[in-house]
């Protein structure tokens, strides 16, 4: 990795009028029938760890923290006809969280940490299959900056650590997430987080496919394996021909139980190209751009890395969902390059 890759990668990513825009950005456009019916309103339950957002008081997701968790993520994520589409705790790969940032880091002189797989950090409880806490490396919930709920829209504003029990915090996020009702039991969230270096130097370690950057991973019944569509923005469909493809969106839809409905993730434009995993099985997400994707970076105490994404729960396809004017009402306000 030069310099002058990573300095054009960060100038991108921390660049103030990307980061400011993300609340004055519209939502993706909203359906007729959205009005009392899209109240939201969220539920707070510290002693569960765990944050519930309802719409017109129907849960749609919600936010887990508990202190002995691996890490937080977002679980459950209801469709629009109230039907769970992700999963919690996957096999074979109980690391993936639902709905989840993660990744892997060293410190200069010091082991690799995986946030990404911190799940397998926990004490062991059926040789290689089963972890319970405490886990030695983790990404904790520390605070909510902010909740606030009105009308059809909320924002959630959490603060959050990634950490070890040797050597403490060594990053800080701030996670920033505006929820918008779009009627008819359909919802958007526009996402943004940041990651704040703590220590001296720290250095990003993973490869171009074990990171979470974010990933959602679908219940299997709304996967590819059982008839769901992978669809992007150029109309490719199927995990080989989008996988490891650059994209602005990808979308996820199936029918379940007689509801056709989806899960679309939207790369808010940084102005550089993302390519994205995709998995029959159910798991999907973008990636960072080529020069800082699969190749060692280093951040020095205080330098930060940001991302934004929207994430659209759909009534229908990628087509039925208009995913693809959803996007552009998503990206209308973009700050020129």
């Amino acid at each position: 990795m030069t310099r002058s890759i990573l300095a054009s990668y960060l100038a991108v990513l921390v660049g103030g009028a990307a980061w400011a825009a993300a609340s004055r950005s519209p939502s993706p456009a909203t359906r007729p029938e959205a009005a009392a019916a899209a109240e939201i309103s969220l539920r707070r339950d510290d002693k569960a760890g765990r944050l519930a957002v309802l719409i017109g008081g129907r849960e749609a997701f919600a936010y887990q923290y508990a202190a002995a968790l691996d890490l937080p993520h977002y679980w459950p994520l209801n469709s629009p006809g109230g039907r769970n589409m992700l999963v919690q705790r996957a096999e074979p790969y109980p690391h993936h969280r639902s709905f989840w940032f993660a990744d892997t880091v060293r410190i200069e002189g010091g082991r690799e940490v995986s946030l990404y797989n911190a799940y397998y950090s926990g004490r062991e409880v059926e040789s290689g299959k089963r972890y319970e806490p405490p886990f030695r490396d983790r990404i904790r919930h520390l605070e909510f900056s902010r909740l606030d709920a009105g009308g059809a829209r909320a924002l959630i504003e959490a603060r959050l650590a990634w950490e070890t029990d040797e050597a403490g915090p060594l990053l800080e996020e701030r996670r920033t997430m505006t929820v918008q009702a779009l009627g008819g039991g359909e919802y958007f969230l526009d996402l943004v987080f940041e990651l704040r270096v703590l220590v001296e130097a720290l250095e990003f370690r993973s490869d171009e496919v074990h990171y979470a950057w974010p990933y959602l991973r679908l219940e299997k019944r709304w996967s590819g394996e059982s008839g769901g569509k992978i669809m992007n923005d150029a109309g490719a469909e199927g995990e080989k021909a989008t996988n490891m493809q650059v994209a602005k969106w990808i979308d996820y839809s199936n029918t379940v139980d007689a509801e056709t409905a989806g899960v679309a993730v939207f790369q808010y434009p940084d102005w550089a190209n993302h390519r994205w995993l995709t998995r029959e099985y159910g798991c999907f997400g973008p990636r960072r751009p080529d020069g800082v994707s699969g190749k060692p970076f280093l951040l020095l105490k205080g330098g930060t890395v940001r991302q934004r994404v929207g994430v659209l729960v759909h009534k229908g396809d990628a087509n039925g969902g208009k995913v693809a004017e959803r996007y552009e009402a998503y990206i209308k306000n973009r700050p020129p390059r």
